[in-house]
């Protein structure tokens, strides 16, 4: 441990020995600096443990709000987090560990800008839950991401706006976004609910459901913008869409009551 700066640095971040350290240091090397891989298979960088990462970190965080706020809704405890869990925040969090001074990436992308950092604290999470179990990474996010960056009680009183998130991703990729909103279905209650859709080029993107137009635009949003960073097959039809568009940006929106 001694003659290993990348050890010593997991044991001060994770407050332990890892048992696999090869794990760890796979997860902070960026795919722009990957290991070339043998025979077709997948390459030496921390794509999959970021992909294991992220639902591990959604299960930890939505078990964390759920025990903290016993008498919120299943749309506060949804929004509240999404606030963790967003790219800007886990970016930020790793810049505060240190994670950005261990991170295996050519520095022609980390020009750019990008989640990389965020990404690589996603694939330490999943390096935990590999190398010592879902109980040893649900401390880790516990006592050093949570309790040690993040106000629960502040962070639930700020509101992200996910329709304005996705409008300005639209307006940065010049990619048309549209929304449609309707009535559905009155329940038994006949408390009223809306449906909406968000459309980019022909393809629906994301669905919510609310009791007011807005609640419904803000969760499908909110579906919309984790289907864009996860699906890699709708990047690539996003990716084809830019490429073929004309007119650049457009945030058509339509509403029709039923």
């Amino acid at each position: 441990m001694e003659k290993d700066p990348c050890l010593r640095f997991f044991y001060s971040l994770l407050g332990f020995v890892p048992k696999n350290i090869t794990l760890y240091k796979q997860a902070l090397r960026h795919r722009s600096n990957q290991i070339e891989p043998y025979r077709g298979g997948a390459g030496y960088n921390n794509e999959r443990l970021e992909f294991l990462g992220d639902a591990i970190l959604d299960a930890i965080v939505s078990d964390a709000v759920y025990q903290y706020f016993p008498d919120k809704k299943e749309g506060f405890l949804s929004n509240t987090r999404s606030k963790i869990v967003q790219r800007e925040t886990m970016n930020k969090i790793a810049l505060e560990m240190g994670i950005d001074r261990f991170v295996s990436v050519n520095r022609n992308v980390l020009i750019l800008g990008s989640n990389i950092y965020g990404n690589a604290l996603e694939a330490v999470i999943g390096a935990i839950y590999l190398d010592r179990g879902y109980k040893k990474a649900a401390r880790f996010v516990n006592k050093k991401l949570l309790k040690s960056y993040i106000d629960l009680s502040v962070l639930a009183k700020e509101e992200i706006n996910f329709k304005s998130h996705l409008i300005e991703w639209g307006q940065k990729e010049k990619i048309g976004i549209s929304f449609s909103s309707s009535n559905i279905a009155q329940p038994i209650n006949r408390i009223p609910e809306f449906k909406t859709e968000v459309i980019i080029g022909v393809r629906v993107v994301g669905i919510g459901i609310g009791g007011t137009k807005k609640e419904s635009q803000q969760r499908a949003a909110e579906v919309a913008l984790e289907e864009i960073k996860k699906d890699k097959e709708l990047k690539l039809y996003i990716s084809r869409l830019g490429t073929h568009s004309a007119n650049g940006f457009s945030t058509d929106e339509e509403s029709t009551d039923s």
